[in-house]
């Protein structure tokens, strides 16, 4: 299958292990995978905080990327950035007066996967190989859980990585308190949903926190690392990449 990676701007510009993984991990499974030189923003924010007029121009950048990708399917390491490409991308369009470009919108949506859905879902595969010998709890991202509806798809993946113990999160669907321009606009509720969050991510004795979209583990790692916790965050598909080196070093011939 010929996939295009979506890599988000957070994941190019701030937290690039992310795509990276992605990457690594599609092509093990035996995929070979494009990246769109021309790909962008997905254009949630500006959606989001109401400017759908700018938002126009970065949708249609999207389409046209991706159309030209000429690939099966668009697999990003974020569920955000999906549930933008699905849920605003056509409205945006339509708003603009532009049906052409909402049809194109709604056949790029439909074939956009959020790299855990795309796995389970697209590829059947649970077992993807990975070696993560580590104590993990998981956040389900709000929009994978109630935009995508990806369910319990990522902890599912988590159960066969080798060597990793999955650590169960207590209030595991309240929101982070990140929610893009909400952190900034307003910080006090943002810091005391981040400190809930980061009570019960504690409270498991976990080495590691993941989760699907870099932008909550963005918002998770800095409350963790200025407590001085020893907490990590990691990316879902970082740890799904993660392979034992020794075992691959043997099946070298090393």
């Amino acid at each position: 299958m010929r996939i295009a990676l979506f890599a988000t701007c957070l994941a190019d510009a701030l937290f690039p292990p992310a795509a990276i993984a992605t990457v690594e991990l599609l092509e093990r499974l035996g995929h070979e995978v494009v990246f769109p030189p021309g790909q962008t923003c997905c254009g949630q924010m500006h959606v989001n905080t109401g400017y759908l007029r700018e938002a126009t121009a970065v949708v249609r950048n999207h389409v046209q990327v991706f159309d030209a990708a000429d690939c099966d399917a668009v697999v990003a390491p974020s569920g955000s950035c999906v549930g933008s490409v699905r849920h605003q991308h056509a409205m945006v369009a339509r708003r603009a007066g532009d049906e052409e470009l909402a049809t194109r919108a709604e056949a790029i949506a439909a074939r956009t996967y959020e790299l855990s859905e795309f796995l389970i879902d697209v590829l059947g595969v649970e077992d993807v190989g990975a070696y993560y010998p580590h104590r993990v709890t998981y956040h389900p991202t709000c929009h994978s859980l109630r935009m995508l509806g990806v369910g319990d798809k990522p902890l599912r993946l988590l159960r066969h990585v080798r060597g990793l113990t999955l650590l169960e999160l207590p209030e595991a669907e309240s929101c982070c308190g990140f929610g893009g321009t909400f952190a900034l606009k307003n910080s006090d509720t943002s810091t005391a949903m981040l400190t809930d969050k980061m009570t019960n991510i504690l409270e498991t004795g976990a080495e590691a926190c993941s989760a699907g979209d870099s932008s909550c583990l963005m918002h998770i790692g800095g409350g963790l690392s200025r407590l001085r916790s020893g907490v990590r965050t990691v990316h879902l598909a970082e740890i799904l990449a993660a392979r034992d080196e020794r075992s691959d070093a043997k099946g070298r011939g090393a």
